[in-house]
């Protein structure tokens, strides 16, 4: 099974969680749920899957969330066919506010629906 096919069309497919203090977070998910992560730099580091392959979210260096504002979590989908997804957003009357650009793992764009959540759009290419 190829990389891709780990994954389903429009599912919810990983999380990403915003952070002051990346040390910090690490100790507490580590502690609290037995999390393990691996690092991608200074300001970020993947959440594994428990039997320690794969990944299933990630913790962001970032501002402090707002309170009652946003949460400061990142929902992110998956697709097959990006830029088709990035079309039936805005069809659908969602609002692109990040055009897709290339990161790590591929490709991905932000969005909000029309109640104004932000949720993210990836793919391996």
């Amino acid at each position: 099974m190829s990389d891709d096919e780990a994954h389903v069309h429009h599912a919810i497919d990983y999380v990403e969680i915003t952070v002051t203090d990346l040390d910090r977070a690490k100790a507490f998910y580590a502690a609290a749920f037995g999390w393990q992560f691996r690092d991608y730099g200074p300001d970020y580091a993947g959440i594994r899957w428990l039997d320690g392959d794969g990944g299933v979210g990630g913790l962001a260096v970032g501002a402090a969330p707002a309170v009652g504002g946003s949460s400061g979590v990142t929902v992110l989908l998956w697709s097959g066919d990006l830029d088709a997804t990035v079309a039936a957003v805005e069809s659908a009357g969602g609002t692109v506010v990040e055009t897709p650009y290339a990161f790590p793992g591929g490709r991905r764009f932000f969005f909000h629906d029309p109640d104004g959540n932000r949720l993210g759009v990836w793919a391996s290419s």
